[in-house]
């Protein structure tokens, strides 16, 4: 890489304006992206946060308070961008199938 990389700033969270971080991206990011600054601000924003409420080191509505919408709003973005919302063990989530299954029957039923 050259030394003449222009910078993009694009990140800036608005969790606290005592505290925040920036995170400068080569602007060369958002032309390969083919975004605008917003859109890959965005994009960034919600990956880093999907990552973290994967690990289990942010909350959903901690996300969703750095996002600017509400939890649901947080789970449908993060779904969106291929992250898992709901964190069911197999068996658990074999479970839930199948009693959603069984009441989708009822349901149906005449």
């Amino acid at each position: 890489m050259g030394d003449n990389l222009q910078m993009a700033t694009v990140i800036q969270p608005t969790i606290s304006e005592v505290e925040g971080v920036t995170v400068r991206f080569p602007q060369e990011l958002l032309v390969a992206s083919r975004e605008d600054a917003p859109q890959f601000q965005k994009r960034v924003m919600i990956q880093t946060l999907g990552s973290l409420y994967e690990q289990g080191k942010i909350s959903s509505g901690l996300g969703a308070q750095v996002l600017g919408c509400n939890r649901w709003e947080f789970y449908r973005l993060l779904s969106e961008h291929g992250f898992a919302v709901l964190d069911y063990a197999e068996d658990e989530q074999a479970d839930e199938a199948e009693s959603s299954r069984e009441l989708a029957a009822r349901i149906l039923k005449p």
